[in-house]
This record gives C-alpha cells, structure tokens and sequence, in this order.
C-alpha cells in the first residue's frame, strides 16, 4: 500500500492546483495566461503543480484578505444589523398601539 502513495500524492496535488486554477480569477493569475497554466498542470503532473502553487497565483500573506473583501463584524458592531432591530423594534410598537387603539374603539 505504501508504494502507491507517492502516486497518490502526486493525483491529489495536480487535482488540487488544478481546481485551485480554474477558481482563480483572471486578475489574480501571474505570468501567463489562465489557460497555459491549466495545460502546464496538467501536461507536466509534478513540476506544473509545484510551479503553479509558487508562482501562477497572487498569494495573500497571513491575516490578509481578498482585495476589496469586506471582513466580518460583530452584530453589536455592525451599524446595519443595529437599524434593522431598531424599525423592527419601532415597528413592533405601534402595531401595538394600533392594536390597542382598536381594541379600545371596539369595547365602546
């Protein structure tokens, strides 16, 4: 079993780099064009795969994001989600009001 994993290795490698490929965006490719790169991936199934992982891809360092990705913020943070509670919450209100006001035409 041991003598089939370097083979192993190697398919799982070029599948990764070679869907890593394709998702990347046009953008974010470096020195050739997206589709040479799939054909050196594949063509050249342990050289294409390390080459593409150190130099067909933009690579963000750590703690970084996608550029013009918005990062995630807390809902007690998030001003949006703050409004959002506050006219439903406004909201809430007077239809109980409305409803108490029509509770109260009624009983006369």
């Amino acid at each position: 079993m041991l003598r089939y994993l370097p083979f192993l290795l190697i398919i799982a490698l070029t599948i990764y780099t070679f869907i890593d490929c394709l998702n990347t965006p046009e953008e974010e490719v470096k020195h050739l064009p997206k589709v040479v790169w799939v054909i050196i991936i594949l063509v050249f199934s342990i050289v294409g795969p390390v080459v593409w992982l150190f130099a067909g891809k933009k690579r963000v360092g750590a703690g970084g994001g996608r550029p013009g990705r918005t990062q995630w913020v807390a809902p007690d943070d998030n001003p949006e989600f703050l409004k959002s509670l506050r006219e439903e919450r406004e909201e809430r209100e007077s239809r109980e009001k409305r409803e108490q006001r029509d509770e109260k035409d009624t009983d006369q």
